[in-house]
């Protein structure tokens, strides 16, 4: 062999362990790191993390995308706090004679929602409740037989019945409308902030939507200034400040009131026709990552479920039934799942956001528009809860709404057989809608990281310190219906 061989084999094997040596110390890959802790791969990321952040000439952005997944691994850890031992002592207060054969049986179907996190097997602290969600034989085990309620818009009633009535006798797509005066309130743990510094809250405030929520009238908060933030925002808030004191609860508030319509949509299938999809249109048919993705195993989905269907309001159908299959169960914080519409379609259970984007992946991915709104329910008796649904394109009637989670009502009359589908074109006006879409920025904005980086329902608490976490504050809601005004009519 020449020398100069020599020397060019001898370079050509310096690149080489130059090359090997630089993929050992390269940053892995934001998404690599994502795959690796939705692997449960903590260790591994946390190394990943930190060699990211030692990197020069990270810019703001780029950092707080490192720091969030770090931040993530400590909120899944919030959410995943039972081992299997406490699960089956939580299960055994309602079905005594549980079996070690019978939970593991349960486990391997997946009716206990865990994670492998590096070799520990963790169960999510509300998997022994969702267990009577998930399961019809665990339900008919349980010591109590009280039966399971949700709200009362769950199940076909009078009110629903008057909707529609009031529709057709009206020949208008929103009725009955009611006057409501609402206080929320956010409610800082004592210490939680240091005395003296200044707590920042951004409370869920409603946004106009003309025929679903109209004349929204601030009345009063606590303290009195306070930043609304524009109607335009899709995610809108009252921003409110005030200094934390030693020993005590910082509490916020914010009172307003506002008319609420119910709707209710008379569609003609076979007139429903394929969308022109225009510039304000092409958003909601599009993929918005990371919760919004159009992966193989949606497409695939999808095409089992639609067939050769081509009428955009019978796959609508299809895929809302399809959905709505999905059994609710309590959800874990958004923040922690990496995709929310394919966590939803794996996992087998999904809270009403959970289900909502699937269905609003499968409709874009159909070519239909879809859209998401988000905020809360009540009732007279007292009930109150956050809620999200959203919003389908059908051509040529225009947007309505779409409830999947409520989903359909069974009639046990031939009379309201129309009802049943009353979720896919209609809504109930015991709802309040704080967001028209997911994943947005506040105004003013938050400078730490939000407790929900998907929805906004509940509020969001910081100070110059950083964010405070859903374990650190409470959130209320307190309502009254007022007396109908002469003259109130829907639109």
């Amino acid at each position: 062999m020449t020398g100069r061989r020599l020397r060019v084999t001898a370079f050509a094997l310096a690149l080489s362990l130059a090359g090997h040596l630089a993929a050992q110390t390269a940053p892995a890959s934001l998404d690599h790191t994502v795959a690796q802790i939705d692997a449960g791969q903590f260790k591994a990321a946390e190394q990943e993390i930190s060699h990211a952040l030692e990197q020069p000439g990270l810019s703001p952005q780029t950092r707080e995308a490192w720091l969030f997944q770090r931040e993530r691994m400590r909120r899944i850890l919030l959410d995943f706090t039972l081992d299997a031992d406490a699960v089956k002592a939580r299960v055994r207060k309602q079905i005594p004679d549980l079996s070690d054969a019978e939970f593991a049986r349960w486990n391997a179907a997946g009716l206990f929602e865990h994670q492998v996190i590096d070799g520990k097997t963790l169960y999510f602290k509300r998997s022994p409740g969702n267990l009577f969600r998930l399961s019809a034989e665990a339900v008919a085990r349980r010591k109590d037989r009280t039966p399971i309620t949700d709200g009362p818009m769950e199940t076909l009633n009078a009110y629903h019945r008057q909707v529609r009535e009031a529709a057709l006798a009206e020949h208008r797509s929103s009725v009955l409308p009611h006057r409501v005066r609402m206080t929320q309130t956010v409610t800082v743990d004592a210490d939680a902030v240091p005395a003296g510094e200044t707590v920042r809250t951004w409370i869920p405030y409603p946004r106009e939507l003309p025929g679903q929520q109209d004349d929204i009238r601030y009345v009063v908060s606590a303290p009195a200034k306070h930043d609304i933030a524009p109607t335009s925002a899709m995610q809108r808030t009252v921003y409110l400040e005030q200094p934390a004191k030693a020993g005590q609860k910082t509490v916020f508030s914010v009172t307003y009131e506002l008319t609420l319509s119910a709707q209710y949509h008379v569609i003609d299938p076979d007139k429903v026709v394929a969308p022109r999809i225009t510039p304000e249109l092409a958003p909601y048919v599009a993929e918005h990552p990371p919760h919004v993705v159009f992966t193989d195993a949606m497409r695939a989905f999808s095409r089992k479920v639609v067939g050769d269907e081509k009428n955009p309001y019978r796959i609508t159908q299809k895929l809302f039934a399809a959905v709505d299959q999905i059994p609710w169960a309590g959800a874990r914080e958004y923040s922690t799942i990496s995709n929310i519409s394919d966590y939803t379609l794996h996992t087998g259970h999904g809270d009403c956001g959970q289900q909502t984007l699937l269905l609003i992946t499968l409709l874009r991915l159909n070519g239909i528009p879809a859209r998401w709104q988000s905020g809360m329910v009540f009732a007279e008796n007292g009930y109150s809860n956050i809620h999200d649904w959203g919003q389908v394109y059908l051509a040529p009637y225009g947007w309505v709404p779409i409830d999947v989670t409520t989903g359909q009502l069974y009639p046990t009359q031939p009379a309201d057989a129309p009802l049943q589908w009353f979720y896919l074109g209609g809504l109930d006006a015991w709802r309040i809608a704080f967001n028209s879409d997911y994943g947005q920025s506040f105004a003013p904005p938050k400078q730490h990281f939000r407790s929900d980086n998907v929805d906004s329902q509940r509020g969001e608490v910081e100070w110059k310190g950083g964010n405070l976490y859903f374990d650190q504050w409470d959130y209320s809601f307190k309502w009254d219906v007022l007396p109908a005004t002469k003259g109130s009519t829907g639109r």
